[in-house]
């Protein structure tokens, strides 16, 4: 459903080196285009007359062409105004507003030598700013082989930076740091900033196609260069004719709230291209996981394996008797004996080990009224994955499996592919970065695929999300973090300020599937977890996913009925979020409506602080009163002790403009359950 009124394009023809200005509807931001003294362009953003993005270059290297850097003038621009509403078929909120000012500015070199044009659109939201380059086809680059950016962001005031290192080993899957802006070095997106003054912003990126991802290095000071991730060839991008870059994206708010409600990139990526998507159900779903995760079982076959027969029909019964939708189903196909990890040469993805029948499970769960969750690891290796891919998603759609989970388990530059100069069939592999053009082709490439056959694809190990859900919704979900695993892998590896941190980083980008609901709070060898009980129910509620595990074993699930029994029915799609109240990496308390029903549900997640937080029911529909049930940090509940699993339960009546005071423990947190009357 659309919404609204597109504004008529407004065109001007600038003079040649004059600043080019752009407004934000609400008139607080102000960005500008211009190039300086050596013909360098530049940007810069103003926000409530002060500067928040001071001088900030613009420009390319090219590994066989002259640098576009210097010697440019303005050519002309052109403005445009833009106001609709679009509707998600899925999402943290079911209507998108889109308002916007854009300017897009044509640079051309004035040397003999060289006359070539680039040209920078820039979209000013009342939440921040996006921009992108365009190249026209031209004879003199027909092709670009782009070594580098030399886009800027050079930070106006001082703060403090949350983020986790950029081209390392472990890919996105990093506890965040939390510096000062001068102690960041290279650091993936989004980077989260608050100002000394307040002002909250996020760097990041949008529509991300055919392109390396963008890291962020610090130059100096609080001057940051775009880094675009390796190639084999090279170049880190290769683009033939014309073309455009993904968006550079900077959200700007006066809090966490205005930052995390912010849809900035989601307006920048292109509309659904699929059409109808009703075939994906936004739902939750347990699985055969959480015993290899911890070791009890294994993925690879022997007395451990987990995906058997017997168990996977054990978890159907399950799913069916408390309403699940699906099963996720690890370990199942041949290619996991031996070291699997960054190699994947031995996977198939249509052979089921002998101990597993795939079809008879399948029939099993439809039965039942269950789907199954497939699974696609490909321990990095995209050259097998790709020449399989075909009759992998072949043989899930004929057996009703509508969504699958993918992993890319591999070190950074761990990406097995196809030589690129030898001649198809492939004979020969490189090794490429998780987030370098040609992973970015290949993600594309399985969901365009997994689409023709009504399928949605939940990506781990991914590239980072930047809003193609939009264009792409059956691209549901996907990790890109380090998720709820690692709590089985150490005591606290995952810290208690990990959860609350990642609401104002990680999920900017997009939905998560952090595999909440491991309500035992015990890892392998009965490590404990960095949580109490109440805070795996408000995950639900802060970390967001049309798709929401409970990851729990089976028989650990049915050992907390009343824990259960919230996650059946808290929700997995929602017609309104809101921040109600937080602090980044401290705490955050969501208020979200039920798409479906006039419920509302509230909760979020603590770190290791001890705090006493009001919420106001503002949210709350005039004139109606609410059945509250509320899940709560018990007195004693922390999570440095065994009382973590001491919660509280409340019912109360509640309406607009009342108030509810609640304790949050250490590693804590609190569900709310709001039936309307």
């Amino acid at each position: 459903m659309i919404r609204g009124l597109v504004a008529a394009l407004l065109a001007t023809v600038a003079t040649p080196a004059l600043a080019e200005d752009v407004t934000s509807p609400d008139g607080r931001i102000v960005a500008t285009l211009d190039v300086d003294n050596d013909g360098v362009p530049y940007y810069r953003v103003m926000r409530d007359g002060a500067e928040v993005i001071a001088e900030s270059d613009l420009g390319f290297t090219f590994t066989d062409a002259e640098t576009m850097r210097r010697n440019f003038v303005i050519e002309n621009a052109v403005t445009a105004t833009h106001d609709d509403t679009w509707e998600q078929p899925w999402g943290e909120r079911r209507f998108v507003r889109d308002r916007h000012n854009e300017l897009a500015v044509t640079f051309r070199e004035t040397r003999d030598t060289s006359k070539r044009a680039l040209t920078v659109r820039m979209r000013v939201f009342d939440d921040g700013i996006g921009f992108r380059y365009e190249f026209a086809e031209s004879a003199d680059m027909p092709v670009a082989n782009i070594a580098e950016e030399l886009t800027e962001f050079a930070i106006a005031g001082d703060g403090t930076a949350w983020w986790i290192p950029g081209g390392d080993w472990n890919r996105y899957e990093y506890l965040y740091n939390e510096t000062p802006i001068t102690g960041v070095s290279i650091a993936h997106t989004p980077m989260t900033v608050r100002l000394d003054n307040g002002t909250h912003l996020s760097f990041h990126e949008a529509a991300l196609v055919d392109y390396s991802g963008m890291w962020l290095r610090r130059m100096d000071g609080r001057r940051f260069r775009a880094m675009l991730a390796p190639s084999s060839r090279g170049a880190k991008v290769v683009r033939e004719g014309a073309f455009e870059t993904p968006w550079r994206t900077i959200r700007i708010a006066d809090g966490p709230d205005g930052l995390v409600e912010s849809n900035l990139e989601l307006n920048l990526n292109e509309p659904n291209k699929l059409g109808d998507v009703s075939y994906f159900e936004p739902a939750k779903y347990i699985g055969i996981w959480w015993g290899m995760i911890r070791g009890d079982w294994s993925w690879a076959q022997g007395p451990k394996h987990g995906a058997t027969t017997e168990r996977a029909k054990e978890y159907v019964d399950f799913a069916a008797e408390n309403g699940f939708r699906g099963v996720l189903i690890e370990g199942w196909n041949y290619g996991w004996d031996g070291n699997w990890f960054g190699n994947g040469r031995d996977y198939s993805y249509t052979r089921s080990y002998p101990d597993f029948d795939l079809e008879e499970v399948a029939e099993y769960a439809r039965g039942k009224g269950v789907r199954i969750i497939g699974h696609h690891e490909t321990g990095g290796n995209i050259q097998v994955y790709e020449a399989q891919l075909e009759d992998a998603l072949d043989l899930y759609q004929r057996l009703g499996v509508d969504v699958i989970k993918t992993g890319y388990v591999a070190d950074a530059g761990g990406i097995i592919s196809c030589n690129a100069d030898i001649a198809d069939p492939c004979e020969g592999e490189v090794y490429e970065w998780h987030d370098g053009q040609r992973q970015v082709q290949h993600h594309l490439k399985v969901v365009q695929a997994a689409a023709e056959r009504q399928i949605a694809i939940n990506p781990h190990e991914p590239v980072k999300d930047t809003g193609l859900r939009r264009t792409y919704p059956n691209w549901v979900a996907r990790e890109g973090a380090r998720g709820q695993e690692y709590n089985a892998w150490g005591r606290f590896a995952n810290g208690p300020e990990h959860d609350p941190t990642l609401v104002y980083t990680r999920m900017l980008s997009g939905p998560m599937d952090y595999t909440p609901g491991v309500l035992g709070l015990v890892g392998a060898e009965g490590v404990p977890i960095a949580s109490t009980k109440a805070k795996q129910l408000g995950l639900y509620l802060a970390i967001y996913s049309p798709i929401q595990m409970a990851a729990d074993f089976k028989e650990s699930l049915a050992e907390h009925p009343r824990e259960l029994d919230f996650i059946r029915q808290v929700p997995a799609d929602w017609a309104e979020s809101h921040l109600i109240a937080g602090a980044v990496g401290d705490y955050a308390i969501f208020a979200r409506k039920d798409r479906n029903s006039e419920d509302w549900y509230v909760g979020g997640v603590n770190d290791a602080t001890e705090r006493t937080v009001t919420l106001d029911f503002d949210f709350l529909e005039d004139g109606q009163t609410y059945a509250a049930t509320i899940y709560k940090d018990g007195p004693e509940a922390t999570y440095l002790t065994d009382k973590r699993h001491d919660i509280a339960y409340e019912t109360l009546s509640v309406a607009k403009g009342d108030r509810y005071t609640v304790r949050l423990a250490p590693g804590g947190g609190m569900a709310m359950q709001l039936k309307r009357r």
